[in-house]
């Protein structure tokens, strides 16, 4: 499954990218890598498990879509973050600015609603 293996490279480089610059995610791309590792190469999957600091949460997402309080407030904090940032760029365009919201709340909405670990 080359196409899988090609995927999970691709979202690894990405997320790698988030742990120098701090506006950048890191979690929902490894997520990502390691759903299509999992599918391709469970050696690479492993190696993002066992990543100190972000390969635990990787894998509890993974396998029990659990996240912990910590990676929620974090999580919640970023879009509460990014939706300050649209309010002050987008706010002569409400159709815009609404249409971020909307997809904001719909995040927070599926963070809220994963199981606490």
């Amino acid at each position: 499954m080359w196409i899988w293996r090609i995927i999970g490279f691709l979202f690894l480089g990405i997320g790698a990218v988030g742990l120098f610059l701090p506006v950048m995610p890191t979690t929902i791309f490894w997520i990502v890598a390691a759903l299509a590792f999992a599918r391709s190469d469970h050696t690479w999957r492993d190696w993002i498990y066992g990543r100190p600091g972000i390969g635990p949460q990787v894998q509890l997402f993974i396998e029990r879509g659990a996240l912990t309080r910590q990676s929620k407030l974090a999580a919640l904090g970023g879009m509460m973050l990014a939706s300050f940032v649209s309010l002050a760029l987008l706010w002569r365009t409400p159709l815009v600015l609404a249409i971020t919201f909307g997809l904001v709340a719909i995040g927070a909405l599926f963070v809220l609603t994963r199981p606490d670990h």
